[in-house]
């Protein structure tokens, strides 16, 4: 019977399940990681960060459930989303993302709400 991994890159860690075909789950595991707010209504995080638990969560599942690599039949992923990951010509990031909750501008989105 097929494994399936869910994982879940969320705003305060990432999650990873591993379920069977029936729905029996095998493992869980949850990574935290920080959130910063350099300045008051400013919210970012490290996209490494993301990559790193989501790396350690599978590994943590994996070992709790005693599977191999073979016997996962597929992998469902979603996170966080309308965060904004600026990277240089040769696709390496270059600053914190700036997360979905960042406020720094409310000003310009309350006068394109005026406008419409």
């Amino acid at each position: 019977m097929a494994v399936f991994l869910g994982i879940d890159i969320g705003t305060s860690g990432t999650k990873t399940l591993a379920v069977r075909e029936d729905g029996t789950i095998l493992g869980s595991a949850t990574v935290e990681y920080p959130l910063y707010s350099p300045k008051p209504g400013w919210s970012e995080q490290q996209p490494v960060d993301w990559w790193d638990a989501s790396v350690q969560s599978v590994k943590m599942v994996m070992k709790a459930a005693k599977l191999k690599a073979a016997d996962i039949g597929g992998i469902g992923l979603s996170g966080q989303m309308h965060g904004s990951v600026f990277l240089d010509k040769s696709g390496n990031v270059i600053r914190p993302a700036l997360l979905w909750n960042d406020q720094r501008t409310a000003a310009e989105c309350a006068e394109i709400e005026k406008l419409a």
